[in-house]
């Protein structure tokens, strides 16, 4: 099937202000698309009948999606030579069981938006009504959707959208964005908005949290089960958590029930700590594209330094437990890696590094974490307290922390076809209690 379509006037077709669109003088702007099943030579067949009828071609896309073809061109055409093309793609494309549409332009406008911002969206599932009512809530802000792709279908489904915000001055988005994270508790769906552009692509270094983030559990408390202190250290943690302690006091006070403990209870617990499903992936994925990647910890570092040599980490900061005699003392030395600490290292890093703090990405779970996520250039917050929900710049609420690596803009496909590449691929069955 082949349709014509012609606007008004297109003989007045001239470029928007601002607009370098190169068409040869006389021609008329048109868009061309095919669309069908997907079929070998249909791409060269299209362009042979362009190539016959001296078409000049501006801009093209072409896309794939599950079998099907769309292929679609902005192009300049002579005036007597309209319906010759037309003819010419009818005849050419319909053995190959493709539609034809050939639309004449009455401006020569910009082929492709300029979108301002990029929505990702991740959900287990992701349903028809998660994504009408995030297009609702932008429409609502007359942001415009550009363009749609999927980047995930493992662990969890994601999408990506290009948006425009009509406000795309600096913090532009913001209003959009709390918007967006009231959906995410309703929708069960992660939602995460970030600025468009160079300034996405920029990050390159990514700093991890410890205990609950890299890793699934906390090694204070790992520690103290081996010490039989398990409900004295819970009791600190929980007057920490009324406010009654600081870090740096709830802590020391929480090391003080590990003394008189074997030190060498500390390769017992390394040897126990399970990585976060998609860490090693992460990681992996991240040191392969040439990312810094570190880790900073309210933790201890004799726990963690293995685990950070294993994962070829960057950087690895963590608090060092006293040992004397083959025995912890109850004390930790050196400073503590508290709250402005862990911002503190992120600045250091990105010193180190030779790069500036908007190309850094932060991921926590914990009040501790507010300080190194406010300081990034993006905060994710790792099945989170509200508290560091509120400060990030996006939440991840699937236990996934693959999820990071999407928000970023790093599609499955991609980190699969490198994986398979170096024979690392491995999906794990998934559950519905993952």
């Amino acid at each position: 099937m082949t349709e014509l379509i012609q606007n008004e006037s297109p003989e007045a077709a001239v470029p928007e202000l601002g607009q370098q669109v190169a068409l040869r003088e006389g021609y008329l702007p048109a868009v061309i698309t095919v669309s069908g099943k997907d079929r070998h030579g249909v791409t060269g067949a299209f362009f042979r009948v362009l190539s016959a009828n001296q078409v000049q071609v501006l801009d093209v896309e072409q896309s794939m999606f599950r079998g099907f073809l769309n292929l679609a061109a902005f192009v300049g055409i002579a005036p007597g030579k309209v319906e010759t093309v037309t003819e010419g793609l009818t005849d050419t494309l319909r053995v190959h069981g493709q539609s034809v549409v050939v639309e004449l332009q009455e401006t020569v406008q910009s082929s492709r938006p300029r979108s301002s911002h990029v929505v990702v969206v991740l959900g287990d599932p992701v349903n028809a009504l998660d994504i009408s009512r995030i297009g609702q809530t932008l429409a609502d802000y007359d942001a415009n959707i550009d363009t749609i792709r999927g980047i995930s279908d493992y662990p969890v489904t994601g999408l990506e959208l290009k948006i425009t915000v009509p406000d795309t001055k600096p913090g532009g988005g913001e209003s959009i964005r709390k918007a967006l994270a009231a959906l995410t508790s309703e929708l069960n769906v992660d939602i995460a908005i970030e600025r468009s552009g160079l300034l996405r692509r920029s990050k390159r270094l990514v700093c991890f949290d410890c205990d609950s983030t890299l890793i699934t559990g906390e090694v204070i408390e790992m520690l103290a089960a081996h010490a039989g202190k398990e409900a004295e250290v819970a009791a600190v943690t929980e007057r920490a958590m009324r406010g009654e302690l600081d870090f740096e006091e709830s802590l020391r006070e929480r090391v003080k029930a590990l003394a008189g403990l074997d030190a060498s209870v500390i390769d017992e617990v390394a040897a126990a700590i399970e990585l976060t499903p998609g860490a090693r992936t992460t990681i992996r994925t991240l040191n392969r594209m040439g990312y810094k990647t570190a880790v900073v910890s309210g933790g201890f570092i004799q726990v963690l330094e293995g685990l950070a040599a294993e994962l070829e980490l960057d950087y690895v900061r963590a608090n060092t437990l006293e040992i004397v005699d083959g025995k912890l003392t109850g004390n930790v030395t050196g400073k503590i890696v508290d709250r402005a600490a862990k911002a503190e290292f992120l600045r250091e890093f990105a010193a180190d590094s030779g790069l500036k703090m908007y190309q850094t990405v932060a991921v926590g779970d914990g009040a501790n974490d507010i300080d190194m996520l406010s300081a990034a250039g993006l905060g994710v917050a790792f099945n989170a307290k509200p508290a560091l929900k509120e400060i990030a710049d996006t939440s991840v609420n699937h236990p996934f922390l693959d999820e990071v690596l999407h928000i970023m803009g790093i599609s499955r496909d991609e980190i699969d076809l490198a994986d398979l590449e170096d024979g690392t691929f491995h999906r794990v069955p998934l559950t519905n209690n993952v």
